[in-house]
């Protein structure tokens, strides 16, 4: 007989996968972005070095992203094993100095997050609107931006200091250990019916009809539009002002951005669309792409920051409720499609970086690029 599951509240599935997503992209992906200026200092770790490791993170994702449509797993059991390898794999960064061992640590990562990220997803949004509080989707993607700035404000903290990055590492190690934890019991089935339970779960078919190949194109490209700046903006501010007590705020803003217009956009929804909103965030985060370029300055870079930050996570949430508007019950699948082009997107955007700049460039080219992608796209989803 199938055992009886307890029914979570709407709040409770919310405050779950805010702070699941906290971990997985706040800290699991992008916890590199704050500590790779200190690694800079104390590593010897060189942009085009640093280019690689996020790549490698990236790499990872995708092959998480790719796992989940032919893995059939629980997407509870998913989600705490991916808590716990990117807790682990965080700590083990600063326990190892070598660059091949954080390649491999950085990639184990990136996969990790792709599957929290997708299955906290699919997990909460379905049951936020089996429970009629679709609206709560707002605050399980605030999670992302809060987890970064989380991140960002220890690096500063850590930084003011006099900590190595290796400290940083363990520091956020435990920390995400900690808050996997605390969410640990709410992610015990949920409330499945017994039925679901004592059924395996179903495959991840996926309709390739127009609109969903032109979800995972324009998803794709936003993976590729924003990356670039989101790995690379505190080292960017710190060419430009070397004090970390000012280019250390970057990233902290960048998160702060985040989770305030992820919050805010559960007033727009009855205002406007899904693809509205989708659309209009990737021309305000092309703006935030190309300043650097046009107006050279700490200002410009604080700005796209804000500009990125502010509209990346908007892009996440809305892309994954299209997907499940388009998808229905293959939402799970076109989500990890999604995410699979997301990811490709963003292995593409550092490796370039490290192309350019080991042939003696800058930042310029693969921004501009980077603009171009997100103009193209925001028009293809209109």
């Amino acid at each position: 007989m199938a055992r009886t599951l307890p029914r979570r509240s709407a709040v409770a599935v919310a405050l779950a996968g805010l702070l699941a997503l906290a971990v997985a992209i706040g800290i699991g992906r992008f916890a590199f972005t704050p500590i790779l200026p200190m690694m800079q200092e104390d590593a010897g770790v060189s942009i085009a070095m640093g280019g690689w490791l996020a790549s490698a993170n990236y790499i990872g994702y995708l092959l998480g992203a790719l796992s989940v449509i032919g893995l059939r797993i629980r997407a509870t059991r998913a989600i705490r094993a991916g808590l716990v390898t990117i807790g682990l794999a965080t700590l083990a960064m600063g326990l190892e100095a070598g660059f091949a061992i954080w390649l491999i640590l950085r990639a184990v990562a990136g996969v990790a997050s792709a599957w929290v990220l997708i299955h906290v997803s699919a997990w909460c949004l379905g049951r936020l609107a089996s429970l009629r509080r679709p609206a709560l989707g707002s605050t399980v993607f605030a999670g992302v931006g809060a987890g970064i700035a989380l991140a960002g404000g220890l690096c500063l903290a850590l930084m003011h200091a006099q900590a190595g990055s290796a400290r940083a590492w363990i520091v956020l190690g435990v920390v995400s250990l900690v808050l996997s934890a605390g969410v640990w019991p709410l992610f015990d089935a949920g409330d499945e019916a017994p039925a679901m339970d004592a059924a395996p779960p179903p495959k991840r078919a996926i309709a390739w009809d127009r609109e969903s190949v032109r979800l995972v194109l324009c998803y794709g490209a936003f993976g590729f539009g924003y990356i670039i700046p989101a790995t690379f903006v505190p080292v960017m501010a710190k060419q430009v002002i070397l004090d970390p007590a000012v280019f250390g705020w970057s990233w902290p803003l960048f998160g702060a951005a985040a989770m305030g217009s992820t919050l805010a956009t559960a007033m727009l929804r009855s205002l406007v669309s899904n693809r509205w909103l989708w659309s209009a965030s990737h021309i305000v985060m092309a703006l935030g792409v190309v300043l650097p370029v046009v107006w050279p300055g700490i200002t410009a870079i604080m700005l796209a920051a804000l500009f990125v930050g502010g509209t990346f996570m908007v892009i996440t949430m809305v892309g994954m409720q299209e997907a499940r508007s388009v998808a229905g019950t293959h939402a799970t699948g076109l989500m990890a499609a999604m995410t699979s082009a997301f990811a490709l997107g963003q292995i593409a955007g550092p490796i370039s970086v490290s192309f350019v700049v080991s042939a003696g460039g800058d930042f310029s080219a693969a921004l501009i690029i980077a603009c171009v992608i997100l103009v193209v796209s925001a028009y293809a989803l209109t």
